[in-house]
């Protein structure tokens, strides 16, 4: 893990003012000279009277080590230093990196694999549909919005379907989109289009291995649900 240049004593450091936004450039690699630890630090901001930044950084990334993006808000809340507001902006940062984490290369052996990638959709107030073009070793080489369409309907046409993925010489594709509604049964006009797109992949060669329907609390999936 890179760090700042020596100059920089963090062991006085009592709150985070000397690492910040105007500081970083002076280093050419910026923000990715920092560790984790001191990342961290930046989010804080400051410590307490009895821990200063970075001890209070410090126990905060062993915590976020051990469970990832699993953690939770009462998880960081257990340190004194850090209430609603810090446990919020961190978690935060967690997630926008995760949505900005490049999707290339995932190995997509379930629905729950291609999730993790597009849950961030869930929230959406129209439906949006993606596809994730997939190659001969189930890996994602691309996820796109294929359409953006109205609360309870998105109009798709196969031609836009499998246009990128032809460019990507995907040998399947697997479609996702979003209920707004709430619902994760498939309405009629769902079936249809995994109908149509099913029979196009099976003339084009590149095979529809799954039609996903998520929301905020789970899933539909016409594989697993013998639909497809």
């Amino acid at each position: 893990m890179n760090h700042l240049p020596p100059k920089w004593n963090y062991d006085r450091l009592k709150d985070v003012a000397a690492i910040n936004a105007a500081s970083l450039p002076a280093n050419s690699k910026g923000a990715a000279a920092l560790s984790d630890q001191e990342l961290l630090a930046v989010l804080l901001g400051k410590g307490t009277p009895k821990m200063d930044v970075m001890k209070l950084a410090g126990k905060l990334t062993e915590v976020i080590d051990e469970k990832g993006l699993n953690v939770r808000a009462e998880d960081l809340r257990e340190f004194d230093g850090v209430g609603d507001a810090k446990a919020t902006l961190i978690l935060a940062a967690l997630e926008f990196a995760r949505r900005r984490i490049k999707p290339e290369g995932a190995k997509i052996e379930t629905p729950a694999d291609l999730l993790f990638h597009v849950r961030h959709y869930a929230d959406r107030k129209q439906e949006h549909f993606l596809c994730a073009s997939i190659n001969g070793a189930n890996e994602i080489l691309n996820i796109r919005v294929v359409s953006i369409g109205l609360i309870d309907r998105t109009p798709v046409h196969p031609r836009e379907v499998f246009g990128d993925a032809l460019a990507d010489r995907a040998s399947a594709i697997i479609v996702a989109h979003n209920h707004p509604s709430g619902s994760l049964e498939p309405s009629p006009f769902d079936v249809e289009v995994t109908r149509q797109l099913k029979d196009a992949g099976t003339v084009l060669g590149i095979a529809l291995l799954d039609h996903i329907i998520f929301n905020r609390s789970g899933y539909f999936s016409f594989l697993e649900a013998g639909r497809l």
